[in-house]
């Protein structure tokens, strides 16, 4: 009898453009086609020609010899009400924490396995951490990502630890049976730390932002440097503002 493979469904155009758009990167003025079509795994050609086609549509704009993020992706991003409702929630007790703890203070959502940053708040001790808006990092290596997974569903848990734990730093969690034992933690402290695990030099005391079903809908945290900033004397202050974040989110919702 013969046998036949079946074939391999190929990538849409959409979930190829989106992965196009995720090559640009922080800080790039101009990116040319043939460095995006490395990143992005896709022919030269197709690259080209998806580019002219989301020049026509502001996704993106030329600019010299290469590309950039067009405006209409920022006016589609204002269009989304759960990051606006959750930055008006928590900016007050974030501006609080900061001016609290001299520490910068940052507001992420889950995404995934990842943590993607809606807010950040750089303190006047704080040490310079390559975060930025709208960007994002894996959620295990940090402590808003812990602080997160510990309230995920178990899905997410088993699919967090079950992926590469890369490391990321000296001090990067990479055993999955060490991590889980820091979200039960997590679970029963209420606050997540991170001691060097995503970047050298930093520390930081996240808390989670938990919805009805106590289900972690977002994260706040205070980072510092090590030697200037002890995680578990601060992390009152930040569970303490969570917490009343999460109070002003209900607000916000049943209005």
């Amino acid at each position: 009898m013969r046998v036949t493979n079946r074939a391999v469904p190929s990538p849409s155009v959409l979930s190829r453009a989106f992965t196009l758009l995720r090559c640009f990167q922080e800080d790039e003025t101009r990116v040319g086609v043939t460095e995006l079509a490395q990143r992005a795994a896709l022919p030269k050609a197709t690259t080209h020609r998806m580019l002219q086609e989301m020049i026509k549509l502001g996704i993106v704009e030329r600019n010299g010899t290469g590309y950039q993020i067009g405006i209409s992706l920022f006016e589609l991003g204002q269009l989304a009400s759960k990051t606006h409702t959750l930055r008006d929630a928590a900016f007050p007790q974030l501006a609080r924490l900061r001016e609290m703890t001299g520490a910068t203070v940052h507001l992420v959502v889950p995404d995934g396995t990842d943590v993607v940053y809606l807010e950040k708040l750089v303190g006047p001790r704080g040490p310079k951490i390559l975060t930025r808006i709208g960007g994002r990092m894996p959620a295990y290596c940090t402590g808003l990502g812990k602080a997160v997974l510990a309230h995920s569903s178990a899905h997410t848990v088993r699919t967090a630890l079950e992926a590469e734990l890369r490391r990321r730093t000296p001090r990067t969690i990479t055993m999955p049976g060490i991590l889980n034992r820091e979200l039960d933690a997590v679970r029963k402290t209420g606050v997540a730390y991170e001691f060097e695990e995503s970047a050298v030099g930093v520390v930081c005391t996240a808390a989670p932002i938990l919805d009805a079903q106590h289900v972690a809908v977002a994260a706040i945290s205070a980072s510092g440097r090590g030697n200037l900033l002890d995680p578990r004397r601060v992390a009152p202050a930040v569970r303490e503002a969570a917490d009343s974040i999460s109070g002003s989110l209900s607000d916000f919702l049943s209005r």
